[in-house]
């Protein structure tokens, strides 16, 4: 009976010493597993581009675990903050954006907390492009106003010089007046009708010359009959 109790004390410290063994192995994969999976600053990559006309900082967690991480973006000038997200990272990786207004030549710190497994800033700081996103629009330049709007004031062309000589004035009439005669006959009433556009106006003066004329004459001949019977009385 001593034999067996000696046997099974020996046997039973053998197995707790397996158990031991197995137990430590244990802890050690599961520490082992768990800094695998905890997260990490490397796993965290940050970068400045365009998007568009708009300038952008770009992080990127590539953490399989999935462990919530909260991005802080600051201006590393003044120590500003800008902005502030939290990612949750994947095995493919998952990227958060921080619209900035940036300047070319401008460096960015980008600091990243996770629960009691990071709190420290990205390696390297970020520094924006040298060149703007949005190029500064070039001015239109505005035609002159000789060059595009046509003069109010057109000039006239100078009118062309009459190659046809002035015809000559007529010279003015210069027909004698007629003489009346003493033989012809008097102008009956309703002749005066005749002419109406002015040979009426001097009917009457050329009448009484005439009638005047027939007088002077009819004493010519008085004086001169009386002179030649004085001449044959003599």
């Amino acid at each position: 009976m001593a034999v067996l109790s000696i046997i099974s004390r020996t046997a039973s410290r053998r197995g707790v010493r397996a158990l031991g063994v197995v137990a430590a192995s244990a802890a050690l994969a599961l520490s082992a597993s768990g800094n695998a999976l905890a997260c990490d600053i490397s796993e965290f990559s940050a970068e400045a581009k365009c998007d568009g006309d708009n300038g952008v900082i770009t992080v990127t967690d590539v953490d399989p675990a999935g462990i919530p991480a909260t991005v802080t973006v600051y201006l590393k000038d003044g120590d500003k903050q800008v902005g502030q997200q939290t990612v949750k990272g994947s095995k493919d990786g998952t990227t958060v954006s921080f619209p900035v207004d940036w300047q070319p030549n401008t460096t960015y710190r980008i600091h990243v907390k996770a629960d009691r497994y990071v709190d420290e800033d990205i390696q390297p700081d970020v520094t924006t492009p040298s060149t703007p996103c949005k190029s500064e629009d070039t001015p239109t330049p505005t035609p002159s106003e000789s060059s595009s709007t046509p003069s109010d004031e057109t000039e006239s062309p100078a009118p062309e010089p009459s190659t046809s000589a002035p015809a000559p004035s007529q010279p003015e009439s210069t027909a004698p007046a007629a003489v009346p005669n003493d033989n012809a006959p008097s102008p009956a009433a309703g002749d005066s009708n005749l002419a109406e556009t002015g040979a009426n106006s001097n009917t009457g003066m050329i009448a009484g010359i005439a009638a005047a004329l027939v007088v002077v004459g009819g004493g010519a001949v008085f004086f001169g009959l009386r002179r030649r019977g004085a001449n044959s009385n003599s």
